[in-house]
């Protein structure tokens, strides 16, 4: 499995000098359903977790009040395989009914939800980095492996993360059978295992991290024009969007690179440790694309998208929401990457 981005409309580094200094490479990780094992880069799959080491708790607090009905990882799997195989039989027949009656017995039990749990919560894996597989902007010393798991409730707006460092060859006894939360705060809380194929991009920084000389050269249609075919008018009214939409940055999971802003302004992110300034190592996205930056769908998938289960968007392969459509960015300490990381949903 490789995919590949589609090259960028144009050059915009020839086209405003300024940015040269500011490229930085990231890695997009398509992630698309499959079935990781412990030795595989993944997201949702399982880790190469030693059997010897406790597995990681979240003592909360955890709010019954914001989660009437909660879910058994279980349960929601049992429901992605009835929408999987909705979407295969509609796909087949589109006058096929979108469940059997079975089918629908089931998503109403299931629908009923599952009692509340006082009491710590066993954290779910997220993903899994090999560094033979995916670079990482930063990474301690002798390490070749980063291991991100969440807790599935919010914190108070988005899951808490954990990160582990580790050197795979050190792990000789795997744990088997790692205990999983007895329920989950939103289905979109549970990754489906998504097997990587990775791949390096430029990027450039958002439009609000760039000074005001340079937004205001952005801001300049005469400027873009000068591109000729390349440039899309369309954008005439606002043409900072075109460079953060189609320029900028890619959407999706991804390291390294840099943030992504829009919800908020940018704001300082210090490593709460040692107060050096965080730099981004890995994106956990709602999705691939969206109707704004679909120039950076795959070329493989353009002309035969890979299928996405009935009722989520397309370029949703991971089946997470963060926040009702935004990306959850975890930043690491350039100078100690074991201090504690930063969490920003953009």
């Amino acid at each position: 499995m490789s995919f590949t981005t589609p090259p960028r409309p144009l050059d915009v580094a020839a086209l405003f000098p300024q940015l040269a200094l500011m490229a930085r490479s990231a890695t997009r990780l398509h992630p698309r359903p499959g079935s990781p094992t412990v030795h595989d880069s993944s997201v949702g799959g399982p880790l190469l977790w030693p059997a010897d080491e406790p597995w990681p708790l979240c003592e909360g607090p955890h709010d019954s009040h914001a989660a009437p009905r909660v879910h058994s990882p279980d349960d929601i799997r049992v429901l992605r395989r009835i929408r999987a195989a909705a979407a295969e039989r509609l796909h087949d027949d589109p006058r096929a009914p979108v469940s059997t009656p079975e089918e629908a017995e089931t998503e109403e039990r299931i629908g009923t939800g599952r009692p509340w749990f006082d009491g710590p919560i066993p954290m779910l894996p997220v993903a899994q980095l090999y560094t033979r597989d995916v670079p990482l902007p930063v990474s301690p010393p002798g390490v070749d492996l980063l291991q991100v798991l969440w807790c599935p409730f919010d914190h108070p707006t988005h899951p808490r993360t954990a990160l582990f460092w580790r050197s795979s060859g050190t792990v000789t006894d795997v744990l088997a059978a790692p205990p999983e939360p007895p329920t989950v705060q939103f289905v979109w809380y549970l990754p489906e295992p998504c097997s990587l194929a990775p791949e390096q991009v430029t990027e450039y920084p958002n439009p609000m991290e760039l000074d005001k000389e340079l937004q205001d050269q952005l801001s300049d249609v005469s400027r873009w024009q000068t591109a000729g075919d390349a440039w899309d008018s369309r954008y005439a009214v606002a043409p900072d969007e075109f460079y953060a939409n189609r320029l900028a940055h890619a959407p999706g999971w991804k390291t390294g690179g840099w943030s992504r802003w829009g919800l908020t302004d940018p704001v300082p992110r210090p490593c709460p440790d040692c107060g050096t300034e965080t730099v981004p190592l890995l994106t956990i996205a709602s999705g691939e694309w969206d109707s704004v930056t679909r120039s950076w769908i795959p070329e493989e998938e353009q002309a035969s998208p890979t299928p996405s289960n009935l009722g989520n968007p397309p370029g949703d392969f991971t089946l997470i929401d963060i926040a009702g459509g935004y990306d959850l960015q975890l930043h690491a300490c350039p100078a100690d990457p074991s201090h504690d990381h930063v969490e920003l949903v953009q």
